[in-house]
């Protein structure tokens, strides 16, 4: 991260490498969760309001634009910003049924690629861990931004707070997290390209392991964010590597 943050493209073009590590963080978000698009479409394409693939790609380009406007209401109330995020997400509009808030008791859950080995929490385990999780995030910890980061992403996704779309909200959590620790203030290093390149089994196979609760388990979910964050990284470095050669 550092490295990356020193590259002299960096001095003149950091915008330039933000919007694209934007845009592909969301192409990678989508990835996971099952809208798998070369780049290249993803730029081409504008019929993001279409049914299946399409939505999913637009909710992950329109969490990625909204993540960086919502840090100073992070620190004040992370529910607040997690019921924005899903309402992003979902595309809909306050007040439509299940969109924007957490799930109640007996409404299903619609998350394809989180199998049924992993169990689901009913409604009132999710409330009181979302009230766990947002007090410690308002309380603070002396734990490394990327752990905080990981455990944000990985309650979110054992969790699954809401009705749809919990991977992309998980996913853009964390990227909120690793802007405002200052880990990664300009939102540089995608981590959601990482996760992509990983591959959906090895990511679903370190969340179980968070959801484990074990410590070995969860040493293998930290262990698997922070390889994403790497890749991330690699990432945008090509990006500042491509714009000093003037081929981007």
């Amino acid at each position: 991260m550092d490295r990356v943050y020193g590259h002299r493209v960096m001095r003149r073009r950091s915008n330039e490498v933000t919007s694209e590590a934007a845009l592909r963080g969301a192409r990678g978000s989508a990835a996971l969760a099952g809208a798998d698009w070369a780049l290249e479409e993803v730029r081409r394409r504008t019929d993001f309001g279409a049914e299946g693939e399409p939505r999913t790609v637009g909710a992950a380009l329109r969490l990625t634009a909204e993540a960086g406007q919502l840090l100073s209401i992070w620190r004040q109330s992370p529910l607040r910003v997690l019921a924005r995020l899903h309402l992003v997400a979902a595309g809909g509009a306050e007040g439509d049924e299940g969109v924007g808030r957490p799930r109640q008791s007996g409404e299903p859950v619609d998350e394809p690629l989180i199998g049924s080995d992993l169990p689901l929490p009913d409604a009132d385990e999710v409330a009181g861990r979302l009230d766990g999780l947002a007090r410690l995030l308002l309380a603070g910890s002396e734990a490394p931004a990327l752990v905080t980061a990981a455990v944000v992403h990985g309650e979110l996704l054992a969790l699954r707070p809401f009705v749809s779309r919990n991977g992309l909200v998980a996913r853009a959590a964390e990227r909120i997290v690793l802007v405002g620790s200052g880990l990664d203030p300009k939102s540089i290093c995608p981590a959601e390209v990482g996760y992509a390149e990983l591959g959906v089994a090895p990511y679903m196979a370190a969340l179980e392991g968070y959801a484990s609760g074990t410590p070995e388990g969860m040493a293998v979910w930290i262990a698997h964010c922070g390889r994403a964050v790497e890749l991330g990284v690699r990432e945008s470095t090509a990006v500042c590597e491509a714009l000093q050669r003037g081929a981007a």
